[in-house]
């Protein structure tokens, strides 16, 4: 039962030793390659400035993109369906529907012209993103 201890204790002692405590000077390398070193997701968004993972572009830019297909055309409609894909509501009877407040309850409108009219009106107003 002592040799186990000592064997612990011994074993224990020589792994402490064996750490370093200062930062290497060089990164580590694999070969003639430096070690990479992936970052945590939230990194990598704080860092590029937006949230928008993997590159894909913003909705804004997506519906601006939608701006440069043909107005009143079937192809600008399907371009903004395809960024909010509709979910018309069966109006009640006798009921008045609300205008939308935001980009996304342009979706809920049933009639193709007026979904395209309340999306242009949002894609417009948004400001021009810097160019890059």
């Amino acid at each position: 039962m002592r040799t186990m201890v000592v064997m612990m204790t011994l074993l224990a002692s020589s792994a402490a030793l064996a750490q370093t405590t200062t930062a290497p000077s060089k990164p580590p390398m694999i070969g003639d390659r430096p070690l990479v070193q992936v970052k945590p997701r939230g990194e990598a968004t704080a860092r590029n400035g937006a949230n928008n993972p993997a590159g894909k572009p913003s909705i804004a830019a997506q519906l601006q993109g939608c701006l440069e297909i043909e107005d009143g055309s079937k192809e600008r409609l399907d371009c903004y369906d395809a960024i909010y894909p509709p979910k018309p509501k069966t109006p009640k009877p006798g009921a008045k529907q609300k205008p939308a407040k935001a980009v996304s309850d342009c979706r809920l409108t049933k009639e193709e012209d007026e979904r395209l009219a309340c999306y242009n009106g949002f894609a417009q107003a948004l400001p021009k993103p810097p160019k890059t």
